[in-house]
């Protein structure tokens, strides 16, 4: 089982991802990868010399096609246990929780096959013990979703 956390601010370095919880016209935007029947928010793993705010914005262009699009940090959050990224049940990743509007979209250039744009939440999450408690914790802090 995995342990998810959520923290104000935590060490730059051990920032590792950056997850968008994104609306465009009052409706959520979810991904569905091109290797999956499953839907997810958009987001991704840093790469070396990015900000964790670059990478946000990288992947939110990359996996929706966002041209035009705000962007704000929520929290810091983790994921302890053994996972596709986490190799053992004691190992922590760590990751930034961001808020979007999208207003403007363009062509996807990523893994992703599409864009779902939809009033409700997914049934099928591709990470389900983790991404709908980020959109909790965003909506318990404040963040109108």
């Amino acid at each position: 089982m995995l342990q998810i956390s959520f923290y104000d601010s935590v060490e730059d370095a051990l920032l590792r991802f950056a997850v968008i919880i994104s609306k465009t016209e009052g409706k959520w935007v979810f991904c569905k990868h091109r290797e999956r029947d499953t839907l997810e928010v958009p987001g991704g793993r840093r790469e070396p010399g990015e900000t964790i705010l670059e990478t946000a914005r990288r992947e939110l262009r990359e996996e929706t096609g966002a041209i035009v699009f705000s962007l704000r940090p929520v929290c810091a959050y983790s994921v302890k246990g053994k996972n596709s990224i986490n190799k053992h049940d004691d190992d922590i990743s760590y990751g930034m929780l961001f808020v979007s509007e999208v207003f403007s979209f363009g062509e996807i250039h990523s893994e992703i096959e599409k864009i779902v744009i939809s009033e409700e939440l997914p049934d099928n999450w591709t990470y389900p013990q983790i991404q709908p408690k980020l959109m909790a914790e965003a909506e318990r802090r404040g963040f109108s979703l």
